[in-house]
């Protein structure tokens, strides 16, 4: 029988995972298969106990299921454990294990699309403060922020991220985003805002040094205004697309026993997707 791996959300078909991981398992010469399951909340519990029986080896998952997966696992990964959230599960020993690539894969991208990045980075200003703003939060402190500035309208969300990460996170509201914005060497916009049917994103990028960059999570559309608007004023950007892919290949090297590379070419396939589905 050959490996079967999933992605369970809800919704879920607008997910690009399967063109993903079919465009590695080809590419390996592989022979697997990864599919949409659309899974309303009320079914993720007998899922999860069910479907190695079902034929699957483990599979990614996206909204709204990443923090009860998460409870649902004997065995997580420390960043999953930090993060409270999975995306991505597999059967190891009998036990069902789940880890949060998400973090990594943000990571991934930044060094991809501005190397180097990382080197001079002393304060973050991170739009959001939802799972998105969590990994990436996490991701920054990783790799040294000394200062964190979550801009968010809920203060409720706001305090309990910097609960769970400590005081090196300062909470800002949206109508002091200038004082974020001023001196940072990294803004990142963890917010589902500029996504393709969301409201847009429209801010001021002027209090930005001339040397900061600018991320943005959403992939869809490829360039959002905001990455339009910094490009502009001439600063490095890093969208979305790239985490997508990144997050992807730890998963893939649990379910197929090959680690994939994120390639020019897969790149340029996924954004012709999505650019065809616009």
């Amino acid at each position: 029988m050959i490996p079967r791996a999933f992605i369970i959300g809800w919704p879920v078909a607008q997910s690009r995972s399967p063109l993903i991981h079919r465009t590695w398992l080809d590419e390996l010469h592989i022979e697997g298969a990864y599919e949409h399951v659309a899974l309303p909340p009320r079914e993720l519990d007998v899922f999860l106990a069910t479907f190695a029986e079902r034929g699957f080896v483990g599979g990614n998952v996206t909204i709204p299921h990443k923090e009860k997966a998460f409870a649902a696992c004997p065995v997580t990964t420390p960043t999953a454990a930090r993060l409270q959230a999975v995306n991505t599960l597999w059967m190891e020993g009998g036990k069902l294990r789940g880890d949060n690539t998400d973090a990594a894969g943000f990571l991934a991208s930044l060094d991809e699309d501005a190397p180097g990045w990382g080197k001079t980075l002393e304060k973050a200003a991170v739009l959001g403060a939802g799972g998105a703003a969590r990994a990436v939060v996490y991701a920054l402190l990783s790799r040294g922020a000394r200062r964190i500035v979550v801009v968010n309208r809920t203060r409720a969300r706001s305090e309990e991220l910097r609960s769970r990460f400590g005081a090196s996170i300062e909470l800002v509201d949206p109508g002091d985003l200038a004082s974020a914005l001023a001196g940072s060497d990294l803004l990142v916009n963890a917010t589902s805002l500029g996504m393709a049917g969301q409201p847009p994103l429209e801010i001021d990028l002027t209090p930005l040094p001339d040397h900061a960059i600018v991320a943005d999570i959403v992939y869809v559309p490829l360039e959002t205004a905001l990455l339009a608007a910094a490009r502009r004023r001439g600063l490095r950007t890093s969208g979305g697309l790239g985490m997508l892919l990144h997050q992807a290949a730890p998963g893939f090297a649990h379910w197929f026993g090959e680690r994939p590379r994120v390639t020019a070419a897969l790149r340029a396939r996924i954004a012709a997707d999505i650019e065809d589905k616009r």
